[in-house]
């Protein structure tokens, strides 16, 4: 019995934490978004915002081998300007 008592303890310790982080995530899902829409409310572009922090994400050296080839394809097409 006092295997079983320990492991549902863990269990529920686990399951109350993974609780709290997704209300904390949730919390700051809500402050995001309520940033970009101070932001649009300021003129901004939110598309061009959300790719811009999208590529900031991103590794130097990926973002450059995705830069390239997105102009080798852009090239192909006839679309480089």
């Amino acid at each position: 019995m006092t295997t079983n008592a320990i492991e549902a303890g863990q269990l529920k310790a686990f399951i109350e934490r993974i609780e709290r982080l997704e209300e904390e995530k949730k919390t700051i899902a809500d402050d995001i978004k309520d940033v970009y829409a101070e932001a649009k409310g300021n003129g901004f572009d939110i598309k061009i915002m959300r790719k811009i922090v999208s590529i900031r994400r991103q590794d130097k050296a990926k973002r450059e081998e995705e830069e390239e080839i997105l102009d080798l394809y852009m090239n192909a097409l006839g679309m480089a300007g």
